[in-house]
């Protein structure tokens, strides 16, 4: 045997993790702010049709739903179309300012002019 003695494989195991993992984990597409691969145009108008056919079809479904429950007709429906309309439009306008795909509003870091916030 040879007196340099090797690198012991359980000292190194977490470098070689981490590079392996590095490697795995890597995205090509990683080019913009929000690690995802840019719109295309067709997809963007099938995304915004989606959303609000989605979201008027769950809100005639559900006003159709309580109308036979409770025997309102068509009150309820109307009301629920309008609500659907309103969430499909919303979900439109989060898609359109850049929101992301997560439900609610993103806190901004910065006040107007790049400064940030003073909080209390």
């Amino acid at each position: 045997m040879s007196d340099d003695s090797p690198e012991r494989p359980i000292e190194t195991l977490d470098k070689r993790l981490r590079e392996a993992r590095g490697k795995v984990y890597e995205n090509p597409l990683k080019k913009n702010d929000q690690n995802r691969p840019p719109d295309s145009a067709l997809g963007l108008a099938m995304r915004v049709g989606v959303e609000l056919v989605s979201a008027l079809a769950i809100g005639v479904a559900i006003g159709w739903l309580l109308d036979r429950w409770l025997d309102t007709q068509p009150w309820l429906m109307l009301v629920f179309i309008l609500l659907g309309g309103a969430a499909g439009i919303l979900n439109v306008y989060r898609m359109a300012r850049g929101f992301g795909y997560s439900v609610g509003y993103q806190q901004d870091d910065t006040h107007g002019d790049d400064e940030p916030r003073n909080e209390g």
